[in-house]
């Protein structure tokens, strides 16, 4: 049932992109956190997602006709970005170096904002697809009628 694995490669993507907004979420609400429990600032984030399989055209054409597995997408890893934080004058600052010096996050909310944004319509775009499938299927049972 081929309709079954587009369900699934479907259920994965908004797995993923749930978990993507999740991290930009936690990034979001550590915009100014300046010290954590290493001491250091917060930094930003990253998700990385990899295909579940690495095929070439010709096995995935393979894996199609005996109807196994065909794919999907997960996340690998979360990254931390390795990019310094800015530094900001504020000596009232209970965090402020010998100079006054505050080194902040390097989280930028207006990229936060854009990767949610990409996030949330490719989770919409997966549960479209899936309702399709899902509608397409209904379809079919309704032929045997």
């Amino acid at each position: 049932m081929a309709f079954l694995s587009t369900m699934n490669i479907n259920a994965s993507g908004m797995t993923a992109q749930r978990m993507r907004l999740d991290i930009v979420s936690e990034n979001v609400a550590n915009i100014e956190t300046t010290r954590t429990e290493s001491g250091k600032p917060y930094k930003r984030k990253v998700v990385v997602l990899e295909a579940q399989e690495h095929t070439n055209f010709h096995q995935a054409l393979q894996k199609a006709a005996n109807k196994t597995s065909y794919g999907g997408v997960k996340v690998t890893q979360v990254l931390e970005d390795q990019r310094e934080g800015k530094l900001v004058y504020d000596p009232s600052h209970p965090d402020a170096d010998e100079e006054g010096y505050v080194n902040l996050p390097n989280v930028d909310l207006v990229k936060e904002t854009v990767d949610g944004m990409a996030a949330t319509r490719a989770y919409e775009a997966n549960i479209t697809a899936f309702n399709a499938v899902k509608l397409m299927a209904q379809k079919a049972l309704e032929i045997g009628k």
